[in-house]
């Protein structure tokens, strides 16, 4: 297991190291830590096939981490059918990314670094899902957002890159706060923080104490998975390399929130109002991300949007209980797949197109880019839910899990799920449309022209994964059985026969289609966005989350921070000048004691002299 972590984390201190004497080959040495990784994961993963289910589970102590008192935590993996799903889907597509990279980066002086960073951000993943507790999950979740943080801010150069890398570093330390006092709050009543002993005293801890421990996991879930109201960096992340995008934006950081809530299914499942909480989030972020999605222009922070909305379905089905936590799993590995290959594909758009990612400057480009068509048409079909697609089969076993929440929760759920649907199909044919068909809008400059193979080929493997890896799963049950000792069984209650969801879901989707193509593919697509009503206004501002954030909390907080530092400056250094002011004057007058003439200490001690003979005339007369 160790193994998995060590090999990217020793590639990353190389690269980090050796400095410049490593840049003519650092790609291929990152290339090589990241599939050898993968190799580890899949001997691991054939091990773990030729054991019973319920022997599957297995632990590694490395050596005690913190002996402190009572606090007793070991450096100690645990690898099991639910982390054994996380590393397969880090490493598989990670190793792929780091392959598109070698082309994509082929031309920037920063190469071996870019490379490191990603075998970092690889080693810190694996890290969060292997630990068996919750201080090693935190050390690799705070190590991702080191990861993060670099890579978003890459391109140093760029002011804009800069910001976007502080504001994801600042917005996420928010959630990590809430991931940090969880912490605390399980030492406190339970003693430990390793998952068993955690999940073994759930059951004796009151409802308030489990409730305070599952909002303080979802605060934190809602910051690394860019979830309401935590959702304001991933739009600006864009900033980084196309790469960075596919790898931590799509496929595996944003999935962290996911993997925290449905590891601590014990905790939620004896936490009603934190489980309504999550699945609030999940139904509210779906829809949020899905709306700011039909308004964007460039076509990286358009896929940044549905990467939003798709996290939120998985949310809103890890907060379903042993009822979702299967399908969420599910969406997040087939999620994996058709949305690392439409970053990859926009990356091959960008790079056809000298870097631009306006989608109203780009049109017709099916017959430029053939293969970046192809494949970028499959993982569109895939997230639209087209069957026998891979969206198809986690997207509609997520709805169908909503709907059979009962009641009007379920009807809320499920409605607000398939609306998302709708508006997906929307989007993301706009984006088709836009892309790929309709007249040529380029500039002048522009020729495009297909990618090299070494960015095509992880791509089709992609593509292949977008088709085939849903139905892999989801037909007789495959996923939902290996989950099964990990998450529990909980079957399904259908609030209305499967064939009669599955058509609606399609008729909405083919609404959202029919709409997108008559705006978009039979009128001429112009060069400036039209003004629009005032929904599309507010899409193109992110729904005005930043000026939410700026109002409620930047305002106050330097409202707050001018308060006390006017107090600073007026009680108390006041106070401090004061005082000081005080002794000066006090030290001056004694300085005049102090003068240094013999002539006035002797008139001194004469007038002192003659002051108590007076003393001693005057008492005896009386």
């Amino acid at each position: 297991m160790w193994l998995t972590i060590a090999l990217p984390l020793a590639g990353a201190t190389i690269l980090l190291l050796g400095g410049r004497r490593t840049d003519s080959w650092g790609h291929l040495m990152g290339c090589a830590a990241s599939l050898a990784s993968f190799l580890v994961g899949a001997k691991l993963f054939i091990d773990m096939l030729g054991r019973d289910a319920e022997h599957r589970t297995a632990h590694e102590v490395l050596f005690s981490w913190v002996p402190v008192a009572q606090l007793q935590v070991d450096f100690g993996l645990q690898l099991d059918q639910l982390s054994m799903c996380f590393v397969l889907l880090i490493t598989g597509v990670g190793s792929l990314i780091h392959i598109y990279s070698i082309g994509y980066m082929a031309e920037d002086p920063g190469r071996r670094r870019f490379f490191a960073y990603l075998n970092l951000f690889l080693a810190a993943m694996l890290l969060l899902v292997l630990a068996d507790n919750y201080l090693g999950l935190y050390f690799g979740w705070e190590g991702v957002g080191l990861a993060s943080y670099l890579l978003i801010g890459f391109w140093t150069h760029k002011p804009s890159a800069a910001t976007a890398a502080k504001k994801a570093f600042v917005v996420n330390r928010v959630g990590d706060m809430g991931l940090a006092i969880a912490l605390m709050v399980m030492f406190a009543h339970v003693g430990t923080i390793s998952y068993a002993g955690v999940f073994e005293a759930a059951p004796q801890l009151s409802e308030g104490v489990l409730t305070a421990i599952g909002l303080l996991l979802l605060l934190a879930a809602c910051g690394k998975s860019a979830q309401v109201p935590l959702q304001s960096w991933l739009g600006d992340a864009m900033e980084g390399p196309t790469p960075v995008s596919a790898l931590i934006h799509a496929a595996t950081m944003v999935t962290a929130g996911v993997y925290l809530i449905v590891r601590s299914g014990p905790v939620f499942d004896l936490a009603p109002y934190a489980q309504l909480g999550v699945v609030i989030v999940g139904a509210v972020t779906l829809l949020f991300g899905a709306i700011i999605g039909c308004a964007k222009d460039d076509i990286k922070k358009a896929l940044a949007a549905s990467t939003m909305s798709q996290i939120g379905y998985m949310v809103l089905a890890a907060g379903l209980g042993p009822a979702g936590y299967a399908f969420a799993i599910m969406h997040l590995l087939t999620h994996g797949f058709f949305k690392a290959g439409l970053f990859l594909g926009a990356g091959s758009v960008m790079h056809a197109m000298n870097d631009e990612v306006n989608m109203r400057r780009y049109g017709g480009l099916r017959t430029a880019l053939p293969v970046t068509f192809v494949t970028f048409g499959l993982g569109y079909l895939a997230i639209i839910g087209v069957p026998p697609l891979a969206g198809f089969f986690s997207k509609d076993g997520i709805i169908e899990a909503a709907l059979g929440a009962g009641g009007v929760k379920g009807y809320l759920l499920g409605g607000a799920a398939i609306l998302g649907a709708g508006i997906t199909a929307f989007y993301m044919t706009r984006v088709m449309l836009m892309t790929f068909f309709g007249e040529e809008r380029w500039a002048p400059e522009a020729h495009p022209h297909e990618a090299p193979k070494v960015m095509t080929w992880p791509m089709i493997l992609l593509a292949i994964g977008s088709v085939g890896s849903g139905a892999a799963f989801a037909i007789g049950g495959t996923l939902e059985h290996w989950l099964e000792p990990v998450v529990g069984t909980h079957e399904v209650h259908h609030a209305a026969p499967v064939w009669l969801v599955t058509t609606v879901i399609l008729a909405v989707v083919a609404v959202g289609i029919v709409i997108a193509y008559r705006m978009y593919g039979t009128r001429p697509v112009p060069a400036e966005p039209p003004a629009g009503s005032a929904l599309t206004v507010a899409a193109r501002k992110d729904l005005y989350g930043d000026a939410f954030n700026e109002e409620v909390f930047m305002r106050p907080g330097r409202l707050v921070a001018s308060g006390l530092v006017e107090i600073d400056d007026e009680a108390v250094e006041g106070v401090g000048t004061g005082l000081a002011a005080l002794v000066s004057r006090i030290s001056s007058g004694l300085r005049r004691v102090q003068t240094g003439y013999a002539r006035s200490y002797a008139l001194t001690m004469l007038a002192g002299a003659l002051l108590v003979v007076a003393s001693i005339l005057a008492v005896q007369l009386w």
